[in-house]
């Protein structure tokens, strides 16, 4: 059981008497409402965003562990070409579903212009696109650098042209597999960093934190703060999907530990 609010932004993670009380979303109009938690908090928040949108109070954290967290290094972002093309059945099925593109494996797959993965659903789903077209996703493995994007306004002609430009690298490729991709093309979207902090609220579009196995690791759920945990790619296992969820059921098991006795005993039950 439980409720679930939508189109509610959360203002502020309340903390009260060193522990996590609840939220305060603004809903509608301007209006506040405030949860109360009976158990915990549970924030997917990044790292950034919670320790430098003002949405919870830095003074009821040590110092030290907001600055070890704030200087959590940042990964970069992405460029993306969507393309609704004209295709027959039998051209699509001539095509490969996954491509992966690799200029100079010395540079490695990290340095910028120099790596691509290349996604054609409709080879293997013709419902994605009407009869005689296909669809395809091909985008930059994490590897652009939000600082030449930071200032732009969305709407002006220079980040049209520096969608144009920074796409370029994606069309080349993209040609190496399908020649005439530009005349086939009938859609065309092209995603940028601007594009993964606006939609996906990601801090500078980061793809999550830069954290290099090996050199460092994820936090897990745990902070400072009695029944505030923390979820998402900021923490242990890392980033991508799988990780992610992975740190949400970390996350629940860690509020649902005084349940953990009824758990076993009903694992038990269902062996016999």
């Amino acid at each position: 059981g439980g409720s679930l609010f939508l189109n509610s932004h959360v203002d502020k993670i309340l903390i009260e008497d060193g522990r996590a009380a609840g939220v305060q979303l603004t809903k509608g109009k301007g209006g506040k409402t405030t949860i109360r938690a009976s158990k915990a908090v549970v924030s997917n928040l990044s790292v950034w965003d919670l320790f430098g949108s003002g949405i919870v109070d830095q003074d009821k954290f040590d110092a030290s562990f907001v600055a070890n967290r704030r200087a959590t290094p940042v990964g970069k972002s992405f460029m993306h070409l969507h393309v609704g093309f004209k295709a027959s059945r039998e051209e699509l099925e001539k095509l490969q579903a996954h491509y992966m593109y690799i200029d100079d494996w010395e540079r490695g797959v990290d340095a910028e212009d120099n790596a691509v993965l290349l996604s054609i659903p409709s080879v293997h789903d013709k419902t994605l696109a009407p009869d005689g077209y296909g669809t395809l996703h091909i985008y930059t493995p994490a590897t652009e650098d939000f600082s030449r994007w930071a200032n732009l306004d969305r709407k002006s002609p220079e980040y049209a042209a520096l969608k144009e430009e920074r796409s370029a690298y994606l069309w080349n490729v993209l040609e190496k597999v399908i020649p005439d991709i530009r005349q086939r093309a009938h859609i065309i979207r092209v995603g940028t960093p601007l594009t993964h902090k606006r939609f996906l609220r990601r801090f500078n579009g980061s793809y999550g934190p830069a954290i290099r196995a090996g050199e460092a690791s994820f936090p897990f759920p745990g902070t400072p703060v009695n029944g505030l945990l923390l979820c998402g790619d900021s923490c242990f296992p890392g980033i991508g999907v799988p990780a992610v969820a992975g740190s949400g059921l970390l996350a629940a098991n860690s509020v649902s530990l005084d349940s953990l006795k009824p758990q076993l005993e009903l694992l038990e039950t269902l062996k016999k």
